[in-house]
């Protein structure tokens, strides 16, 4: 019987194909995986094959880990995203840079892009440059004097609609969505460093990304910066 703790299972969902896979934590190795792909090119999620993919598959997972599927994580890959970049600037008047500032700028950010977007969530934010003195960082540097300094953050966004009609598809299984992730941003990771896209989906959740601000509720001594403190505000 494998423990609920030992295995992860990752569902990938596009209008080209639906591909489940579970794989152990410790190793990532593989313990079942199927696939099923469209003849026809579509455009839209098919939302009755991912049901009837689930219902050929869910209970044949837990006969072979002997326990129930509570959770899975989610990757949607559809043209239904919506990114929007946000700019925040702050004069600092020579002072540090510290965590606080950072946070409230963040924060900030975040009730902006929540007032422009409507009946949409946010799935990612991510980080993608930080001006200090003119000067641009990939990362941030902590302690750092400056004058001015402004973060550039991307909002990855998902209808609301959408993402309801996910939860309600696997409530029917009594499974949970752990978490749901743009394809688009995991291919870029994986592509980039050729690692598989699921074990590139493992290490993105698990804070791999130190750039991405994680929507969570618990801090984790193993995960990014941003990880630590977005659970203030979250």
């Amino acid at each position: 019987m494998e423990n609920d703790l030992n295995f992860e299972v990752f569902l990938f969902f596009s209008p080209k194909k639906i591909k489940l896979s579970v794989n152990r934590k410790t190793n990532f190795e593989l313990i079942f995986k199927d696939e099923f792909v469209f003849e026809y090119n579509a455009t839209k999620l098919n939302f009755d094959k991912l049901d009837s993919f689930l219902n050929e598959n869910v209970l044949k997972i837990e006969k072979i880990l002997g326990n129930f599927i509570e959770k899975m994580n989610i990757i949607i890959e559809t043209t239904d995203f919506f990114n929007l970049q946000i700019s925040m600037k702050k004069h600092n008047y020579n002072e540090n840079i510290n965590s606080s500032t950072i946070l409230y700028l963040i924060k900030s950010a975040k009730y902006q892009c929540e007032k422009t977007i409507k009946n949409m969530r946010i799935i990612h934010i991510l980080i993608d440059n930080y001006l200090i003195d003119s000067v641009h960082f990939t990362e941030l540097p902590l302690n750092q004097k400056c004058k001015n300094f402004s973060l550039d953050i991307s909002f990855i966004c998902l209808p609301d609609e959408l993402i309801k009609h996910v939860e309600k598809t696997l409530k029917k299984f009594q499974i949970s969505v752990n978490q749901i992730l743009s394809a688009s941003y995991i291919y870029k990771y994986a592509n980039d460093r050729g690692i598989n896209f699921f074990k590139m989906t493992s290490k993105i959740i698990g804070g791999h990304n130190k750039n991405e601000v994680k929507l969570v509720n618990k801090v984790s001594k193993n995960k990014g910066f941003f990880v630590k403190f977005f659970d203030l505000f979250s």
